[in-house]
Formats: C-alpha cells, sequence, structure tokens
C-alpha cells in the first residue's frame, strides 16, 4: 500500500511567504499563528490563477497582468 503525502504544513515548513516580512507589513496589528497558512493558500491561489490565465494566453511567462 503507498503512503499518503502529508499535505500539511508545518510551523517553520514550506511556506511562501515570510513570517518577518508579513509582521513588519501589519504596522497596526497583531498577527495570529494560524493567519500565515491562510496567507500562503490564498497566495498560492493567486499564483495558479495567474498561471492558468498566462498559458490561456499562450505564455509561459507569468506577468503582473495574470494576478
Amino acid at each position: 500500500m503507498a503512503a499518503k503525502k502529508n499535505t500539511k504544513r508545518t510551523a517553520t515548513g514550506d511556506l511562501i511567504i515570510s513570517k518577518s516580512r508579513t509582521k513588519a507589513a501589519c504596522k497596526k496589528s497583531n498577527v495570529s499563528s494560524d493567519f500565515y497558512g491562510a496567507l500562503d493558500s490564498a497566495v498560492r491561489g493567486m499564483i495558479a490563477g495567474a498561471e492558468r490565465r498566462a498559458e490561456a494566453n499562450g505564455r509561459k511567462t507569468v506577468r503582473p497582468q495574470d494576478l
């Protein structure tokens, strides 16, 4: 039986975003620990959407307008 791939991210795992930069960007608010995972999911979704749009336009390069 094949082992399942663990898709759960760890606290210091494979996040796209930087925790320290996220904290620095939130000048007036504290950042909860579960915010980072939600932000990471949102960013990954944006990247996937941009890739689909670039591909639909016959490009392999993702551009700002793809967001």
